[in-house]
């Protein structure tokens, strides 16, 4: 073996790997062949006189639009994934210790989040559809009873015939599909729509075909059982006590852009991001969005800017957000599905390998402080271009070919093909599209937050929210890079819930009580009075050890360690506890009253 190319040569390990049997002892080879062709050997390896099955797994397209396709090694076995919710979901965040006998040991969040999926149908775009015998799922579930389609071509008469006549395309559907359109073909009296062909929109295919689709663990709920039952055992709970599955990772999803026409660039983050709450949240708050097939544009869009969505001020759930990763201490992790960079279309195809990515990983390995500590994942910096800085930090942590060779390589053969420098490192493709997209997200930022600003919907933010929303309409963000909130809680403090026996905690009669129960933690908080402009940043040491910088050029401040709590009634901003809830404070050259800041 030693004489084999390194791509064959690990290929040939892993298959190896998989088939091995301890009988075989040092004699694996003679189980190994190829055909004689030609008086030759042939080139397909058999195992027990079998033809090995090689599997590929596509990772986006190249510039032509053809697909990018890589081996995924001869161990692999894809992930059995049982999707738990879509669209709408009930959640709830509780202390993981009243809840500690129904669920996995292995993890040690203070809380966990509990969700359960609200709907009975899922709202299905199935792009890969467009290609017969592609989505095999897709096909089997439009030829069931009771089908709710949308922007579909209903096809009779002359244009079914095409379809089913089309033999070299028709042969290509699953069975199910094939059937389905060739029964309707010989009755001739009624309408039926094929998978592969969306309703024409001037001439066109539309690009935003739509199914509801019966949620897979209610068609098959034997999967889920099983999955239920491995855990029940696993764990040792007994029948009659229910089997908890909190959240044990989130990867937020991200629609990227290139530049199209008056449409700006929005693809400029590589395959993960790690973000660090206050960047994370920035991005929440501002519900940017790239450009879809589904939608008219681009911008600050989503289920959160609809009132159709959602009737509620968005800051009720941007509260509930920030509290739930507050008290879980979850890691905000996202992925890229559209472009990355202009050039690298990918579609859902990152979003799809993500599961098998974090499904492989260790527990530990999934720690943000872990990742970049052993170079897993690298801070984006700020750089100057053409004269004008570039917040490219806001981006936060992304990952490395360290990440690639020592994660993916449990996927793939080559794990270095699949996301090459230019995917890695998307402003290697196109430095001025990348800074415009940088651009495009700081402007965006600053836009929305001064819209709850103006209209007043601040006053319903919970204190480090209205902190943030404070400081995002600043142009000179970087410039004042202590005073970004960091709402990370520190090692063993990850409430932000009152003291026992004391009424002080995020609540107010204008907004949705967020927290409950108690816990014992020590806060501190600095008090402005007065206008205050920064100048360069000092360190000032609180009794608790917290650290507040920044300098008062005007008015006066002091630091003082104790618990300041958010009262119903009082323009205030309280601390949420002793766990460097913020890097510094406030905003330049505003007045801040006599605001209090956590």
């Amino acid at each position: 073996m030693a004489g084999l190319h390194t791509a064959v040569h690990t290929g040939l390990v892993f298959l190896i790997k998989r088939f091995y049997r301890v009988e075989w002892g040092e004699n694996w080879r003679k189980y190994l062949s190829v055909d004689i062709v030609d008086g030759a050997p042939g080139h397909e390896l058999k195992l027990l006189d079998r033809k090995i099955i090689a599997s590929y797994l596509r990772v986006g397209f190249d510039l032509e639009g053809g697909w990018r396709t890589f081996k995924v090694r001869q161990d692999y076995i894809a992930a059995e994934k049982v999707q738990m919710e879509d669209d709408i979901s009930a959640s709830v965040v509780v202390p993981r210790k009243q809840i500690a006998n129904y669920c996995s040991p292995a993890y040690r969040n203070d809380s966990v989040k509990l969700i359960r999926n609200c709907e009975y149908r899922l709202f299905q775009r199935p792009d890969d559809a467009m290609i017969p015998g592609y989505d095999k799922q897709t096909e089997l579930n439009l030829t069931r009873p009771g089908s709710f389609l949308a922007n579909y071509e209903p096809l009779k008469g002359k244009k079914l015939a095409a379809v089913v006549e089309d033999v070299l395309t028709f042969f290509k559907f699953t069975e199910p599909m094939a059937r389905f359109l060739k029964k309707a073909y010989q009755e001739q009296d009624c309408f039926v729509v094929s998978s592969a062909h969306p309703r024409l929109v001037d001439g066109k295919p539309s690009k935003n075909p739509r199914y509801l689709e019966t949620r897979p663990d209610l068609v098959k709920p034997v999967r889920k059982y099983i999955a239920d039952m491995g855990a029940r055992l696993h764990r040792k709970i007994p029948a009659h006590e229910p089997v908890c599955h909190p959240v044990n990772a989130v990867l937020t999803g991200r629609r990227n852009n290139p530049p199209e026409g008056r449409i700006r660039p929005l693809a400029v983050y590589n395959p993960i991001h790690y973000q660090e709450l206050p960047e994370l949240f920035m991005d929440f708050i501002c519900s940017l969005t790239g450009k879809s097939p589904s939608t008219t544009g681009a911008g600050s869009e989503g289920a959160l800017t609809k009132g159709p969505f959602n009737a509620l001020r968005p800051t009720a759930d941007l509260n509930n957000a920030l509290v739930s990763f507050i008290l879980t201490g979850y890691s905000g992790f996202s992925s890229s599905a559209g472009f990355i960079g202009p050039n690298m279309r990918v579609d859902h195809d990152i979003s799809l390998l993500i599961p098998e990515i974090w499904a492989r990983l260790r527990i530990q390995d999934r720690e943000p402080a872990f990742l970049i500590e052993h170079g897993y994942l690298e801070p984006l910096q700020d750089f100057e271009h053409n004269g004008r800085k570039v917040l490219a930090s806001r981006l936060g942590y992304r990952i490395t070919e360290h990440f690639v060779h020592g994660f993916l390589g449990k996927i793939f053969d080559n794990p270095a093909a699949v996301f090459s420098t230019d995917i890695l490192k998307p402003e290697t493709q196109d430095l001025e599209v990348f800074v415009d997209g940088v651009q495009n997200i700081v402007e965006t930022q600053q836009r929305v937050a001064q819209r709850y600003l103006d209209d007043g919907s601040i006053d319903d933010a919970c204190p480090p929210l209205q902190a943030l929303l404070h400081i995002m309409p600043l142009a000179v963000f970087r410039a004042v890079t202590y005073m970004i909130p960091r709402f990370a809680p520190c090692s063993a403090a990850r409430r932000c819930l009152p003291r026992t026996g004391t009424a002080s905690g995020w609540k107010s009669s204008r907004s949705v009580t967020l927290l409950s129960g108690s816990a014992t933690f020590r806060t501190w908080n600095c008090s402005w009075k007065g206008t205050a402009t920064w100048q360069k940043p000092s360190v000032c040491v609180s009794t608790s050890g917290c650290v507040c910088s920044g300098k008062v050029e005007s008015g006066a401040g002091r630091c003082l360690s104790g618990f300041s709590g958010w009262q119903p009634g009082r323009r205030s901003v309280a601390a949420a506890q002793n766990c460097g809830v913020m890097r510094g404070i406030l905003q330049v050259g505003r007045s801040l009253r006599s605001r209090q800041w956590c």
